[in-house]
């Protein structure tokens, strides 16, 4: 079972997240590449939450070919173009993990590869042998 650190020598995070999770051994790992929000035909969402609900349905994709799951996510690397793509990234990651969530950070980038893209999305998971 994973242990999620959070001491109280620190602040509290900002949003539903955990400051670090511990992976127990006996677990194997899957590193997955950042996953941006294009369906296999090239169809990009308009929205910055439709794209992150694409972009954790590809890491899930991903996850699946493992026997693995959003559940075993323990760390989430995400990357928005603005501010104002905030909001939409935060609905859906809430919604997706609950407490304790997986350890988070998310970045405020420049732009990605095609202009369209407002999202971004690299986890790692774990889950046991």
């Amino acid at each position: 079972m994973m242990k999620h650190h959070t001491p109280s020598s620190i602040r509290a995070p900002f949003a539903r997240y955990s400051h670090g999770v511990e992976v127990p051994a006996g677990h194997r790992l899957m590193l997955c590449s950042g996953q941006l929000s294009i369906t296999p035909d090239d169809q990009v969402p308009e929205s910055a939450e439709e794209q992150t609900e694409l972009c954790f349905a590809n890491v899930a994709a991903v996850l699946d070919s493992a026997g693995m799951g959003l559940a075993d996510i323990v760390r989430i690397n995400a990357f928005v173009t603005d501010r104002a793509h905030l909001p939409g990234y935060m609905k859906v990651r809430d919604r997706l993990f609950a407490d304790p969530a997986p350890a988070s950070t998310l970045m405020i980038v420049s732009g990605f590869a095609r202009a369209e893209f407002k999202v971004e999305i690299e986890v790692i998971a774990a889950a046991p042998e």
